[in-house]
């Protein structure tokens, strides 16, 4: 007999083909919104923290969840989005960091490293995903989504996003 422990590993192995539309190379567990999984009764509940409240793609994520776990036999699935405690770019583990370098985004710092918001532009530079480089500029506080900023650098001149420690 499998044990209720052993079929919610499962499932998160599952969720780790879901992956964030607005971030294609991470999936939902590798950038830290799955908060748990519970299975009880025959239906699987999902925990979801959003990026922010206002993530516009939360209801794809959740769509995704329910339809992949569907796939795999699971048929009576349950998303359920905490907002406490909220998310942070802390959550995201340091391969998955890795993989926003690689993929062009410059990955977060901690977010305890975050600066006040202040009305002039932060001091502290963002290196290059591309070359590495620490000699970048701010080019807008928002990039393609409201958690990413858009930066240029002085050395490569490539174009970059920055995801937003928050």
């Amino acid at each position: 007999m499998v044990g209720t422990g052993t079929r919610e590993a499962q499932v998160m192995d599952l969720l780790h083909e879901v992956k964030d539309p607005e971030v294609p190379v991470l999936d939902i567990v590798e950038l830290g919104i799955v908060r748990g999984v519970e299975l009880a009764d025959g239906e699987v509940v999902v925990r979801l923290t959003p990026t922010y409240s206002g993530c516009p793609a939360m209801q794809v994520i959740e769509e995704q969840v329910v339809e992949t776990l569907g796939r795999h036999g699971f048929d009576r699935v349950t998303v359920k989005r905490v907002f406490n405690p909220a998310w942070t770019t802390d959550w995201i583990a340091e391969p998955a960091k890795e993989k926003l370098r690689a993929y062009g985004i410059a990955p977060p710092g901690r977010a305890a490293e975050v600066e006040l918001v202040t009305l002039g532009r932060p001091t502290r530079s963002i290196r290059c995903p591309f070359c590495g480089s620490a000699d970048t500029t701010l080019e807008s506080q928002f990039g393609s989504t409201a958690c990413k900023a858009l930066h240029v650098c002085r050395s490569c001149r490539q174009p970059f996003e920055h995801f937003k420690p928050i």
